[in-house]
């Protein structure tokens, strides 16, 4: 069965109580659920993984080469910061979509770069934790019509 690593950043783990009034109500564990829910109806399955720090974002990102069939990425405050993440998305070959809970291109200017969308498959903001879902039937689009696929 086909497995995708769901990625999620710094601060990630205080969702449901941090600013509510950007990020929602929604907790981790919701979003969790959310995942796990789309993944199964498209034949899939997760792991999901939570860190506060760059170095273990970059390690499950390697560690996704040869064993997750994609990624879905909210790199948190890291997206507008971290060439390293950048980097590691390009090395591991795994198809990535970038994810964020607020509409970053509506917020404060700096929030506006994104390191991570140009090594990206594409970009999903400002749905809340929906757009985790959309992420997920992204991938499940994209992997269905990979480069070679004849109906695609």
């Amino acid at each position: 069965m086909t497995s995708l690593l769901i990625l999620n950043g710094p601060n990630l783990n205080l969702l449901g109580t941090r600013q509510p009034e950007v990020y929602g109500r929604t907790t981790l564990a919701d979003v969790r659920a959310i995942c796990e829910a789309e993944a199964r109806d498209h034949g899939m399955t997760i792991a999901f993984e939570q860190s506060n720090h760059e170095g273990a974002l970059i390690d499950l990102i390697h560690a996704a080469r040869g064993t997750h069939a994609g990624i879905v990425l909210n790199a948190g405050a890291y997206t507008h910061t971290s060439v390293a993440l950048m980097d590691a998305i390009s090395s591991a070959s795994v198809p990535l979509v970038e994810v964020h809970l607020s509409n970053i291109h509506a917020r404060e200017a700096f929030r506006h770069r994104s390191f991570i969308a140009p090594v990206a498959l594409g970009q999903i903001c400002g749905f809340g934790a929906t757009g985790y879902a959309l992420a997920i039937r992204a991938l499940a689009a994209h992997l269905a019509h990979e480069p070679g696929d004849t109906d695609g």
